[in-house]
């Protein structure tokens, strides 16, 4: 299975990467973002451009994605202190633009999309991010993919992952120590990135039964997966790759 990742140097998709990698089912994964990974590995490739925007619009990008099998979208921002609109283009109008390009590349591919819980499919609730996300999310399922929109709700990391958004890190910094508590307090409430990412690859493989998976349905499909993982070997690159 060949693998497309976007948001992979964010808390969420450097987890996905991770798994993505030990995965002896997964075959080859290109990460495309604004920034290098770091990362070196023989399955991976990266494309990095400043505008993924204009990306999607270029010659030939069509035919470059078509022999993916799947898209793990883990790209996503913090709505504090941003307008609608801004986070409305970062949110929903990328989103859509990468869908829609993956969708005239290969109209059966497995399109996974990390949502929220919270998000609001109604488009009306008082919270902003609750409602553009949920715009996206319906916009995606109107599309000719085989789209899952993932919605966790607290998620672990592990493995030396850290959040980019300081104000996460200090959250994460005070529930950190809890997470054995709250694992066992709220199982159906509290996921980790390894979780997320083995349930993606579950999910692109073998399918699941609901266009919606909840935090329950991440940590079920996860445990399902079972142990397909190999050992990690790759090593923080001394330089970032050339773009492609």
């Amino acid at each position: 299975m060949k693998v497309i990742v976007f948001g992979a140097t964010g808390m969420v998709g450097r987890g996905v990467l991770r798994e993505c990698l030990r995965d002896d089912t997964v075959s080859e994964v290109l990460v495309i973002g604004r920034t290098a990974t770091g990362v070196a590995h023989p399955k991976l490739r990266e494309i990095l451009r400043q505008d993924l925007d204009a990306l999607m619009t270029e010659d030939g990008i069509v035919d470059r994605l078509s022999g993916y099998d799947a898209c793990f979208f883990c790209l996503g921002v913090s709505a504090a202190g941003m307008s609608e609109e801004a986070y409305r283009r970062i949110t929903h109008d990328l989103t859509l633009a990468v869908a829609g390009a993956l969708s005239s590349a290969r109209p059966d591919l497995t399109f996974v999309y990390v949502s929220g819980q919270g998000t609001d499919s109604t488009e009306r609730s008082r919270s902003m991010w609750a409602r553009v996300k949920g715009r996206t999310e319906n916009d995606l399922l109107a599309l000719p993919l085989r789209t899952h929109l993932f919605r966790p709700g607290y998620i672990q990391p592990l493995h030396g992952i850290t959040s980019r958004t300081r104000l996460y890190r200090v959250i994460y910094g005070v529930t950190s120590p809890l997470y054995p508590l709250l694992r066992r307090l709220a199982p159906d409430h509290v996921t980790t990135t390894e979780q997320l990412g083995r349930a993606m690859i579950a999910v692109a493989r073998d399918g699941a039964p609901q266009r919606v998976l909840h935090t329950r349905d991440i940590n079920a499909s996860a445990l399902a997966d079972g142990r397909r993982a190999a050992p990690l070997t790759s090593r923080p690159r001394s330089t970032p790759p050339p773009p492609s």
